[in-house]
């Protein structure tokens, strides 16, 4: 278990078996909050994979429909029908990332 506090010296403390390593007053901080930053980016369950393929698939509709309008006719629905093709190879790939929990 790894343990992240910064000090008034501005020294992080890894692991409490290992050294101290003095930093400066930007890494430290830095340090800290991006392992709780990088957290906040982890999907953990399907519901949440699906929520964001939900999001991508609404930005690339919102896309799709700039595309028919700068582009009518065959053009514009080629490109908007490459927006959803990222979205479902897209989706793919993060539900395969999820690791099922049955």
């Amino acid at each position: 278990m790894n343990f992240c506090r910064i000090n008034l010296q501005f020294t992080i403390v890894v692991n409490p078996h290992r050294r101290h390593f003095p930093v400066g007053p930007h890494l430290a901080l830095s340090n800290c909050m991006g392992s709780k930053l990088k957290r906040l980016f982890v999907i953990k369950t399907r519901w949440e994979a699906f929520a964001i393929i939900y999001a991508l698939a609404l930005g690339a509709v919102e896309r799709g429909n700039v595309y028919l309008a700068h582009y009518p006719g065959v053009g514009g629905k080629l490109l908007f029908s490459c927006c959803m093709g990222a979205v479902f190879m897209g989706g793919a790939k993060i539900l395969d990332a999820v690791n099922a929990k049955i």
